[in-house]
């Protein structure tokens, strides 16, 4: 998107706001309060700064986050709607300055890409609506089930998408009563620091106490470690790759721990695929803010019967460049340090992660117009590119026999993690085989996998815990449910 279109969506997103509900997404503030914001055309962004967000030590942080949430868990549930209002008003009127600010301190990814996960983060991440009580009646009586804050979470956030995964945390942990303590990854952390200066701000203008939202100073390994480690968080969520999953899962105290690690996603492409739709899917979805997103397609499986008409489809998109075998071999010895089949931890040239294609090209002395926004190449089965997560706009393609081949490829190439898959097929039985086999956390039929993100339809996260069995996180996972039994009465039936 230019600028004056994202100005445009901007602009109607927050019109939506204040002129109606936005039904389960968007709850009301109810009870005819005044916006702290006045009128929607007065939106502006908060000055940065809010003194309640870093804090010295980690110790500080949790102490200040506990003694905000024991405050915001007695506000009520009308107060919590309101701040998650505001956290939703604030996050998408900076949207845009969040994502060039995330690109320049980081080095990757696109930020017109950036500013559309930040308002999908905003807008379509699920808030209080979320905790629906129940109740159980019958001849001994009435047991009600609600929903209970843990207290405190920590989050640890990526370098990758770094104000949409702030945007979506604090959205989902605050909506279920806790504060958080972030431990965003240090290549990022001026970004998430003003994202979550702008987001304390809101949420205090909307009547929170100052505290809920907090990181600390001198991000690094030892003080993430630490706050994995500290004894008063009730829940661990970790949004990176394997090494801080590890970290997580032995942090030495027993606790809630959402994980949400890396992906090697597959899309596979049968004879039946709709040409040249599915080549078109696959490079949006791959190249989209350069790959950075463990849900991006990473590798390409292609029936024998669908290839002629795959390749095709792929050389005439002039968003894509088609890399000979000299070129990406070149490609590979540049990018791709340790990996390959039956490589468990990949190394990574990080100078290459996230960064536009022609910069990737001109990494192996090639030149390709800026507005090519994926390199591609025909590989064999073995490529270590159709085994390695590489988090680059690059796309090996590689051909198969048939669709059980491609599907038994696709499940050995992404690793067990059981993250996301993609089929591109108007085989309703192959659809079926290829979900039945991967059991991924997202599964996108027909579309690039983003769409599985909240771009189509269903709600948005930025943690997808699937190390951890948790899918796609929302606010019932950061809640407690709590079940209180009345024997003997209150069934009226």
């Amino acid at each position: 998107m230019q600028s004056e279109e994202i100005a445009r969506v901007v602009a109607e997103v927050l019109k939506r706001l204040e002129r109606e509900d936005l039904g389960r997404v968007l709850t009301a503030d109810g009870g005819g309060t005044p916006s702290p914001y006045g009128s929607i055309g007065g939106v502006s962004p908060f000055p940065s700064g809010c003194g309640g967000v870093v804090y010295p030590t980690v110790d500080a942080a949790v102490q200040s986050a506990a003694r905000a949430q024991v405050v915001f868990s007695d506000q009520g549930l009308e107060l919590r709607r309101k701040v998650i209002r505001a956290l939703r008003r604030v996050s998408i009127a900076n949207a845009e300055r969040l994502a060039k600010m995330a690109v320049e301190e980081t080095r990757m990814g696109r930020w017109e890409d950036k500013v559309q996960k930040n308002i999908v983060c905003a807008t379509k991440t699920p808030g209080v609506e979320d905790l629906v009580s129940k109740a159980y009646t019958g001849d001994l009586g009435l047991t009600l089930v609600e929903y209970a804050p843990y207290g405190v979470v920590a989050a640890v956030t990526p370098s990758t998408n770094p104000a949409a995964t702030i945007i979506n945390n604090s959205i989902s942990i605050l909506s279920a009563g806790n504060s958080v303590v972030f431990a965003p990854h240090p290549a990022a952390f001026k970004t998430c620091v003003e994202m979550m200066s702008l987001l304390c701000e809101a949420a205090m203008q909307a009547g929170a106490p100052r505290g809920l939202i907090a990181t600390f100073d001198k991000p690094s390994q030892e003080n993430t470690k630490n706050l994995l480690a500290h004894p008063d968080p009730r829940v661990n969520i970790v949004t990176g790759g394997p090494a801080i999953v590890k970290v997580a899962m032995t942090a030495g105290k027993a606790c809630k721990t959402i994980a949400a690690g890396p992906g090697n996603p597959p899309a596979v492409v049968d004879e039946t695929a709709v040409f040249p739709k599915c080549a078109s899917d696959i490079i949006f979805g791959a190249s989209f803010d350069n790959g950075v997103l463990c849900t991006a397609e990473k590798e390409t499986i292609v029936v024998e019967a669908a290839k002629d008409r795959f390749l095709s489809a792929m050389r005439a998109d002039p968003r894509a460049y088609e890399l000979n075998a000299s070129q990406m071999d070149q490609l590979t010895k540049l990018v791709i340090k340790e990996g390959g089949k039956g490589c468990k931890d990949p190394v990574l040239n990080r100078d290459y992660i996230g960064r536009d294609a022609s910069v990737i090209a001109k990494g192996i002395g090639l030149t390709v117009p800026d507005s090519v926004r994926l390199l591609w190449s025909l590989v064999g089965n073995d490529h270590p590119f159709v085994w390695t997560e590489q988090l680059m706009p690059v796309m090996p393609v590689t051909v198969v026999r048939d669709v059980e081949a491609a599907v038994a490829l696709a499940q050995q190439a992404e690793g067990g993690h059981r993250h996301t898959a993609s089929m591109h097929s108007t085989n309703v039985a192959n659809l079926t085989t290829m979900g039945r086999r991967m059991q991924c956390s997202i599964y996108v039929k027909n579309a690039p996998t983003i769409y599985g993100l909240g771009l189509g339809e269903g709600y948005a996260t930025m943690s997808i815990g699937t190390p951890t069995g948790d899918g796609l996180t929302k606010t019932s996972h950061f809640a407690r449910p709590l079940h209180c039994a009345l024997v003997g009465y209150f069934r009226i039936a």
